[in-house]
């Protein structure tokens, strides 16, 4: 399922792609019942080998909500096939060439109620080093509906082109962001998905989303790629192409 010449060529203009149907619901049913009650067990216990970090509400005596949970893969084995899978290894090759790495699988269960908004934001904010250029590629997979109201993924079109911007740095989760925080933009386009859609973006792209203000967990995971042999340390493994050295 490479993309078509019309397909990449929105991604270049627009820096983001939706692909409807990227994985079989079958996929998307067996990763909602391996991470159900995601919350409670591992607040309970939490996997070896994973990263947490939690929602802070007002109410400390309320239940303990993950904002993202760092290597997801290792929590559900269908996340860990669908990151290496053919489907999206082929589209992932149209866009950065036969030679790609994980760099992280991160699950994000954006609470409801008064959860986090995701500041507007370009991923290589987070990611820049000297030896690393921006050619990195993320997918954020749909696992629930995102919608407006839950909190969907927001992108600025075209905004990968105007290169990197200054970003506050804070000492928290989702502590790089450009100034203002978050609040509505005019010239964002909301990205709506049901479950089994993938949208690709580059790493220069503006981004964000608003809090989720339905009645249930908006949730997500976002697979971030990169070309092996562009120096990331943190990278997990050569997907295609030669390992990465250490």
């Amino acid at each position: 399922m490479s993309l078509t010449p019309k397909e990449k060529k929105f991604y270049e203009e627009n820096g983001y792609f939706l692909k409807k149907g990227l994985l079989p619901l079958e996929w998307i049913n067996e990763i909602q019942e391996e991470v159900e009650n995601i919350h409670e067990r591992m607040a309970k216990q939490p996997a070896e080998g994973i990263g947490i970090s939690w929602e802070e509400f007002d109410d400390p005596d309320g239940p303990a909500r993950i904002k993202q949970l760092m290597h997801s893969e290792l929590i559900s084995p269908t996340l860990n096939r669908a990151l290496r899978s053919d489907v999206m290894l082929d589209i992932l090759e149209s866009l950065m060439g036969p030679d790609i790495s994980l760099y992280h699988s991160k699950l994000l269960p954006k609470a409801p109620g008064d959860s986090t908004a995701i500041p507007w934001h370009q991923d290589y904010a987070y990611w820049k080093r000297e030896d690393n250029r921006p050619v990195m590629v993320n997918c954020q997979l749909a696992i629930k509906e995102a919608t407006l109201e839950n909190g969907c993924l927001q992108f600025v079109p075209g905004s990968h082109k105007r290169g990197l911007q200054e970003h506050e740095r804070h000492q928290q989760a989702f502590g790089v962001f450009l100034p203002g925080h978050y609040q509505e933009r005019e010239d964002a386009v909301a990205i709506e998905m049901e479950p089994g859609d993938g949208v690709f973006f580059n790493a220069l792209i503006i981004h964000g989303s608003a809090p989720n203000r339905s009645e249930a967990d908006r949730l997500m995971n976002t697979f971030a790629y990169n070309v092996t042999g562009n120096s990331m340390t943190q990278c997990r493994e050569a997907l295609r192409g030669k390992p990465l050295e250490s």
